[in-house]
């Protein structure tokens, strides 16, 4: 019952895509600081070496690791480098993703809509069937596939990412039905607004300051408020929950949006 023990990521091996900057960056520091060696993957493998300093200068343990979800020889790739340097893969935060610049839905490329989708559904879904394969073999592990607000509510002008991240939601859900019996979980984290390279330039507009004003919160999240709810969904603290989809968000969803 030892609170930090639960929380405890000590002997672990976790992975975690898309992080070479923004959330995937802080989740990778927050996995390293609780305790478990960390593989950081994403297809700019120099930034990846900056954040594998900090977290070293840290006190932690991490690996680079080149990887692009768009292409499944390079999952295949980097798994098989995974495989070779672990015995074992404890925990994934499958968080590689992108959004578009906000576009009417009649107005939207094709090539567009393609791009997000393939990011943000069929690279998840490359690397949660890699992760699963993994895991279910050894008979235990948690992955967490990032979500959004927005797997729980509309938006305008933003349909191809709402689009990928109600497909997270089911594919979390689905995933966690089929390896609840294998020792594996599955759950999703939602953030709410969080100010990141693709979307600081915006809400440091009029138009984005103004919008911050109409939300519940009246303000961004910091991202020291997601360590506490990842944390939770990875460790043994959250043994029992799976499938769930935690939205982290200052109650923006409660509001019209």
């Amino acid at each position: 019952m030892n609170p930090h023990k639960l929380f405890s990521l000590e002997h672990k091996v976790a992975l975690v895509t898309g992080a070479s900057s923004g959330l995937g960056e802080h989740f990778a520091q927050v996995l390293a600081a609780a305790g478990a060696t960390v593989v950081l993957a994403a297809r700019r493998t120099d930034k990846l070496a900056s954040v594998v300093s900090k977290i070293e200068g840290a006190g932690g343990c991490a690996h680079a690791l080149g990887m692009d979800v768009t292409a499944a020889k390079s999952v295949q790739e980097g798994f098989k480098q995974l495989d070779e340097m672990f015995e074992t893969l404890d925990i994934v935060v499958n968080n590689a993703g992108i959004a578009s610049a906000p576009t009417r839905f009649v107005d939207a490329e094709e090539a567009q809509w393609a791009a997000v989708l393939d990011v943000n559904v069929s690279g998840a879904w490359r690397v949660a069937q890699a992760s699963a394969k993994r895991m279910k073999h050894q008979g235990s592990g948690s992955i967490v596939n990032t979500g959004s607000i927005y797997s729980h509510v509309s938006g305008n002008q933003k349909a191809d990412y709402n689009v990928s991240k109600v497909a997270i939601d089911q594919l979390t859900k689905n995933m966690a039905i089929e390896l609840a019996r294998s020792g594996v979980r599955v759950n999703s984290l939602c953030p709410g607004y969080f100010a990141t390279a693709i979307n600081e330039e915006e809400f440091n507009s009029d138009r984005g300051r103004a919008y911050i004003q109409r939300l519940v919160p009246q303000r961004l999240g910091e991202f020291s408020e997601l360590t506490g709810p990842l944390l939770l969904l990875v460790s043994d603290a959250g043994s029992y929950m799976n499938g769930a989809s935690l939205i982290v968000d200052g109650g923006s969803v409660l509001g019209p949006i």
